[in-house]
């Protein structure tokens, strides 16, 4: 669920993440008590403070009750003795929110309490001093190793080998290690490429735990013994994954086949006790990290620290799931598998059991009579649709989470790694995108500021030729040649090279594009993955009523103070194919379309909004009329000839008569506007 609050570290509202579960039975103290409070800071911070203060004290003192008020105010200073103690380790996370756009009012996460958890249990600092022991020897050792290696003169030749120890490190290190290791593999900022493509295979190969202990949790958390609930259920895992495994079962009561996934035991205080041991590495090196690598090691850890709490509660996991059939609910070609939240907890989750073939098998899908080119279509335009329509996005794309069903739908499962992104980080990726059609590359690396991609303040002037270089050498050899992996691997040693950080929801943003397209080219080698993509972009940018992308459509349609006749008729036959390709289910075979037709999405590129808002800006905003106008008379010509053009590529697509209807309902409000716009100009003149 959605809300809205205003926090002082922002110019404008923000979006919070509202989380229902801790949320419904928290009291205003306990809510003035939370770090999100505390972090508020400034002039404005202050008057809250107050604010809250005053109707706290006079809640308690309405009632006559001068001790509560005292014990309410001695509880307000209490806790306002703490902010100034939490602020600053909360810097990082603040850092997080500014760049992210949101504000999270309740944390699974931040250094104190991790350090609280730790901490707590008796024997603690015994079992942190023992495992900081463990850790740093063997990481001192592989670190010697690499040192010998460098002194000697082989550090190169043998970085397969070395790749290959560390990743057998980790994993020797635990369910921690592992998971760093697969953050690891996204993050060029930190390391290099060789070994980023050796720890990916920590995405696939994680050894389980035995059956006896895994289905000694399932009975706890649902209170019961397994028989009661399941007729069957496999003797192996089905999958093993780095905080939890899963099995395939047979509900008793329905005989539905269900995916149960298991937590790995006493995984938590392990958890925990590492994030306390890498936050204060982190906070001992930050300095170095900051002078070598540009990049700030706590907000680092922050961030994996963050996403690895998340996906230690399978009840965060049933609510993203559920959120992905709402956002998809509409689509007949994406299926989401629903939860059974009644069988599920904190380390259980019982999904539906989705019966489909591995995307790494395309004989198998044209033997199903799946139609491979409408499949890759349908999965490249979800992946689109999740990351700039939604954004929420699935961000462990890799082959054993999709699969392509027998009726042409794309299936996703394993929800745990999911990312989030605010209306602010969608603005700004168009606006990125805009910027790199219009070869506007000083813009793009502000963007890149703008993102947390770079620090604030940091001289963007030596990054714009390397940005330049890295965009015209890979658009430059067209649609045919284009594809991700060239441009991330380019992309990998500019960030090697610069001072810059991938925040996390990035790193995974470029995880799911990357292995999304590897799962494409697998399927079919000559596939061209934006061929699809520009289509859905072009229908967006052409139909979306969004203020923001109205504003990204003006700047693309002109460039240098020329309206681009030719890239307008691109964009409409670009959209008509998006919308003619998705009208139906473009996997399913033709003589399948024909059963399907009450599962048929929008069949026109509905243009209504679009005109209607195009009519208002051309009476309302004079910059925009004067350039509409130098279009059609430009190069001392009038244009009719490209408006003609233009009118036939969308005559079959528009109802003129309505159209011109709405417009006519909709010129009260453009006559009331152009009134507001020509007295402010009035007022501004005197």
């Amino acid at each position: 669920m959605d809300s809205v609050c205003t926090n002082s570290l922002y110019a404008q509202p923000c979006n919070i993440v509202y989380d229902p579960f801790h949320s419904k039975s928290r009291s205003s103290r306990t809510l003035l008590s939370s770090s999100s409070f505390i972090s508020l800071r400034g002039r404005r911070g202050k008057k809250l403070w107050r604010t809250r203060i005053l109707s706290l004290a006079v809640a308690a003192g309405s009632n006559g009750n001068v001790a509560a008020t005292k014990s309410t105010l001695a509880s307000v200073a209490e806790t306002v003795s703490r902010a100034s103690s939490v602020s600053k380790s909360s810097s990082a996370l603040e850092q997080l929110d500014i760049e992210r756009g949101v504000c999270i009012p309740y944390r699974k996460y931040s250094p104190e309490t991790v350090r609280n958890k730790v901490l707590e249990s008796r024997g603690a600092i015994l079992s942190l001093m023992l495992r900081g022991v463990e850790i740093v020897w063997n990481l001192g050792f592989y670190w010697s190793t690499l040192m010998y290696d460098f002194l000697v003169g082989r550090d190169e030749e043998v970085v397969p080998y070395r790749a290959r120890q560390l990743r057998n490190l980790l994993c020797a290190l635990g369910p921690s290690f592992i998971k760093a290791g697969q953050v690891l593999a996204n993050r060029p900022d930190i390391i290099r490429e060789d070994y980023m493509n050796e720890l990916c295979i920590l995405q696939d190969d994680v050894p389980s735990f035995p059956n006896q202990i895994a289905f000694g949790i399932i009975e706890e958390e649902l209170g019961r013994p397994i028989e009661a609930v399941f007729s069957r259920i496999s003797s192996e895992t089905i999958a093993a994954a780095s905080l939890g495994q899963v099995y395939r079962a047979t509900l008793r009561a329905t005989g539905e086949d269900v995916a149960v996934k298991v937590q790995r035991p006493e995984i938590e205080p392990i958890i925990y006790r590492d994030l306390f041991l890498f936050r204060t590495l982190a906070s001992f090196l930050n300095g170095l990290s900051m002078q070598k690598l540009g990049c700030n090691a706590e907000l680092i850890v922050d961030e994996f620290g963050e996403k690895l709490l998340e996906e230690l509660d399978y009840t965060l996991e049933a609510r993203n799931i559920e959120d992905f059939i709402e956002n998809f609910k509409n689509d007949p070609t994406v299926k989401i598998p629903r939860v059974y939240k009644q069988l599920s907890g904190n380390r259980v989750l019982v999904m539906e059991w989705i019966d489909g073939i591995r995307c790494t098998n395309p004989q198998a899908i044209r033997e199903a009579g799946i139609d491979m080119d409408g499949f890759l279509t349908v999965g490249v335009s979800a992946a689109l649709r999740q990351l700039l329509e939604f954004g929420l996005f699935h961000g462990d794309p890799h082959p054993g989470n999709i699969f392509a069903m027998r009726d042409g739908r794309i299936a996703y499962v394993d929800f745990g790694n999911v990312a989030v992104l605010s209306q602010q980080n969608k603005q700004i990726l168009i606006d990125a995108v805009v910027h790199a059609v219009n070869e506007d590359y000083a813009e793009m690396a502000n963007d890149f500021t703008r993102l947390g991609f770079l620090s604030p303040g940091t001289d963007v002037t030596p990054i714009i030729p390397a940005l330049e270089a890295i965009w015209q050498n890979s658009a430059g050899k067209g649609l045919s040649d284009f594809n991700f992996r060239s441009v991330t691997g380019k992309f990998n040693q500019l960030v090697y090279n610069y001072p810059i950080r991938i925040p996390e929801r990035f790193s995974l943003v470029i995880r799911s594009l990357l292995t999304q397209e590897g799962i494409c080219f697998t399927l079919k080698p000559d596939f061209k993955f934006l061929e699809v993509a520009y289509p859905y972009v072009a229908k967006r940018l052409l139909t979306d009523p969004d203020p923001a992308l109205r504003e990204r459509l003006i700047q693309v349609l002109f460039k240098d103070g020329l309206f681009q006749w030719k890239r307008l008729e691109n964009l409409i036959v670009l959209a008509k194919e998006n919308v003619a390709k998705m009208s139906s289910n473009p996997a399913l075979q033709v003589k399948d379309r024909q059963r399907t037709r009450n599962l048929r999405l929008e069949r026109k590129l509905d243009l209504t909004d679009t005109i209607k808002d195009g009519a208002r800006l051309f009476f309302i905003d004079e910059g925009i009329r004067r350039q509409l106008l130098l279009a059609l008379t430009e190069d001392s010509k009038l244009h009719v000839e490209e408006l003609v053009d233009v009118y036939r590529l969308v005559e079959d697509q528009i109802d003129i008569p309505s159209v011109a209807l709405e417009v006519a309902r909709d010129f009260p409000t453009i006559v009331k506007d152009l009134l507001l716009s020509w007295s402010d100009s009035v007022l501004s003149d005197r």
